[in-house]
């Protein structure tokens, strides 16, 4: 019995519209893939015998745009909504290991999906549903596969990111690799190498937020080390130290499990213990150490993502997570005040959850016990947040203390620094006369 999705109606008008100008027409890939799991589609792609000046023809009524020429891409703009429509198509020669040489528009549907991915990618649906499934797609979703259509090797030859797409849906689907195609992943891993660094870090952080990111990144290791050599002595690096059960990179894998699936966070995750094979050393006891390591991480971590093109913002949070990830979370509202102060909301929430996975992860900690203290430190920054933590929320500002008589620039800023730590440590209220006092007194003793 042929399976069938529900296709919207906005994309059943343009399917449609296409039919009746006499070319086929589906939806094709990951709407149909998702439609088959239960999930609402992001967007939907639609796939055409209509060559790209037929396609624009046919909505010339719509607003068009010739968004991909070379491979027939047309998008189709309706109710504000962009639809690409794509000519079937062949493709031969990726010398590059990325793109094709050639590109030959077609007029049937079959040669088209058979140039696709997996067989869960691979599927199309007409106007009224019906699913046209040629290579086991169904059947690998039902029994949770990931398949390439055809020969893998031959696959990942034409485009070496399949490697890390193929991976990326094994975890957020949390389905498993078939045999052949994870075989040719790990021998045509040195491929990504002629891979953009753009289109690296994207899927990387696709997989790491998978629901079991943790899993895969053990299994193809290899594949990640492709991408960051530097978390390759990490692997087998025993710790020889009583608090730590597990290596560094089986501990660091535990870490990017147990840290919400949020980008930055599985980021420091990944890379937090990276300066640990360079900074160790035995104590006259035999005990493994690692003194300097969140320093020498975030200096391997800064240069990942650099590396990696990873915008600007990321760099920096993830860089400075790294850094600070072996201090202390304050139990008392104070010290979190402080904490708050120096780092930031953002970086204090992350570090508080980067800290519990860390401790968790050891394999020593408990994690019923590290999971309270991890709540109750949340708690605690919540806390502090409602209170004052930076000169800019102080009841008094630098125009105040230019109307007391004080000199503008640097002193202004050392009072207000003052003035805060006086907050903090509790020694005086954040109200506007108490802090103009002390201001004063300040300045007096100047």
């Amino acid at each position: 019995m042929t399976a069938r999705i529900t296709i919207p109606p906005q994309v059943q008008a343009l399917l449609r519209q296409l039919n009746a100008a006499g070319f086929s027409a589906y939806a094709v890939g990951g709407c149909v893939r998702d439609s088959l799991l239960g999930c609402a589609p992001q967007d939907w792609d639609i796939c055409t015998s209509a060559a790209p000046e037929q396609t624009e023809a046919c909505f010339a009524a719509d607003r068009t745009i010739l968004t991909g020429a070379r491979y027939g891409t047309v998008t189709v703009v309706r109710g504000g909504v962009p639809y690409e429509i794509t000519t079937f198509r062949a493709e031969a020669g990726y010398a590059d290991s990325r793109h094709p040489d050639r590109v030959d528009f077609l007029r049937e549907l079959t040669p088209d999906l058979a140039r696709r991915d997996f067989t869960v990618n691979a599927m199309a649906a007409d106007a009224a549903g019906a699913v046209t499934d040629l290579f086991g797609g169904q059947d690998d979703l039902r029994r949770g596969v990931i398949r390439c259509v055809g020969d893998p090797a031959e696959r990942f030859a034409e485009d070496a990111l399949r490697m890390l797409r193929a991976l990326r849906f094994a975890a957020r689907l949390s389905f498993r690799i078939d045999g052949e195609t994870a075989a040719a992943i790990h021998a045509a891993r040195t491929r990504l190498r002629a891979v953009a660094p753009e289109r690296l870090h994207k899927e990387l952080s696709g997989i790491l937020c998978g629901r079991q990111a943790a899993a895969l990144l053990e299994e193809f290791s290899d594949v990640l080390f492709e991408l960051i050599p530097e978390l390759a002595p990490c692997q087998g690096f025993r710790q020889y130290n009583p608090h730590h059960t597990r290596d560094v990179w089986t501990h660091t894998l535990a870490v990017v499990d147990g840290v919400p699936p949020e980008e930055p966070l599985r980021l420091a995750a990944l890379l937090h213990d990276a300066g640990k094979p360079a900074t160790f050393f035995f104590d006259k006891n035999l005990v493994g150490h690692f003194y300097g390591h969140p320093a020498a991480g975030a200096a391997v971590t800064e240069e990942v993502l650099r590396r990696l093109r990873y915008d600007r913002a990321t760099t920096e949070f993830v860089t400075q997570l790294v850094a600070v990830h072996g201090r202390p979370i304050p139990d008392d509202l104070r010290g979190m005040r402080r904490m708050l102060a120096r780092l930031g909301a953002p970086v204090c929430r992350a570090l508080i959850q980067l800290r519990c996975a860390d401790a968790i992860g050891t394999g020593t900690a408990d994690a019923a016990e590290q999971t309270a203290r991890c709540e109750a430190a949340l708690s605690l920054l919540a806390q502090a947040e409602k209170g004052c933590s930076s000169v800019s929320t102080l009841a008094v500002s630098g125009r105040d203390l230019l109307a007391l008589g004080m000199t503008q620039g640097p002193a202004i800023g050392a009072v207000l620094k003052r003035l805060l730590d006086a907050v903090l440590d509790g020694s005086a209220p954040n109200d506007r006369a108490s802090l103009l006092k002390l201001a004063s007194e300040i300045g007096n003793n100047a």
